[in-house]
């Protein structure tokens, strides 16, 4: 567990590197592949039924906006998120989207939440429980407020498993851990989840497991290697210059056709 996770800190974080994690927040829920596994969950969950649906640790509102875009969907979308800037963002991108009328952004934290108990009918957690301290008490929350019977859609990244490919086998291994330290807090809880979800009282519904993996050329991995020059260095662990220098061979190695990136993504929808 590291507390250097930029994601997981939103709010102190200067509005230069929060306006970086918006950049790439946005560019990767524009990647088809990424898009697609939104879209495939939702609609698992029937969700375009639900009237009331809470979106927890929204970032910039990017599911928020998705469910209230979908032709089928009548309701109202609550967005939560620590950082009062991500919540004025997903705000901003709301009403030049024609949808600000559909969701109400709220800032606060997803492991205490202030909510009514039983007042949503759904929930939605996208690539939240990788960064927070207690993802236990995030799906205490969820089964509180939701509905009995209601349905959660859990999506993440496994990011024990993201990797990089380098020249040098040893910087390969090196900067796949600095990575994690400074952009994931659990690592490891989507493969934690099964147990956790258990002590949370709910019930696993489905689970969808996806690879996330470019061989050649980077297109999904591009903008988070462009947020990595900015947001590596914040951890601490790596200087400027040398997390340069390795950003720059993995653009590099995408012109050159020789550029490899993965990693596994997960989804359990829960009742």
């Amino acid at each position: 567990m590291s507390r250097t996770d930029v994601y997981g800190i939103t709010d102190t974080l200067d509005d230069g590197t929060l306006q970086v994690l918006v950049d790439r927040l946005e560019a990767r829920a524009k990647y088809p592949k990424f898009a697609g596994m939104l879209s495939e969950y939702l609609d698992l969950m029937r969700i375009d039924a639900a009237t009331r649906v809470l979106d927890v640790g929204c970032g910039a509102g990017v599911v928020a906006r998705t469910l209230a875009r979908r032709p089928a969907f009548r309701g109202q979308v609550t967005a939560i998120d620590l950082s009062e800037y991500l919540v004025r963002a997903g705000e901003q991108f709301a009403r030049a989207e024609g949808v600000g009328d559909r969701i109400e952004f709220l800032v606060g934290d997803t492991q205490q939440l202030k909510l009514e108990d039983a007042s949503f009918d759904a929930a939605v957690a996208h690539t939240l429980l990788s960064h927070v301290e207690q993802p236990l008490s995030v799906l205490q929350e969820l089964r509180r407020v939701v509905k009995p019977g209601g349905l959660i859609g859990i999506f993440d990244g496994d990011y024990a498993s993201i990797t990089f490919g380098h020249e040098d086998p040893a910087t390969s291994e090196r900067f796949d851990r600095i990575v994690r330290n400074a952009v994931i807090t659990n690592a490891l809880v989507m493969r934690q989840l099964p147990r956790l979800i258990a002590q949370a009282g709910l019930q696993v519904v489905a689970f969808i497991p996806h690879a996330l993996a470019e061989a050649g050329k980077a297109e999904y991995w591009h903008s988070s290697i462009q947020s990595f020059r900015r947001i590596l260095p914040k951890s601490g662990q790596v200087g400027v210059d040398e997390t340069s220098v390795w950003a720059d061979a993995m653009e590099r190695y995408s012109e050159q056709g020789v550029f490899f990136g993965a990693c596994n993504f997960y989804t359990y929808v829960v009742r």
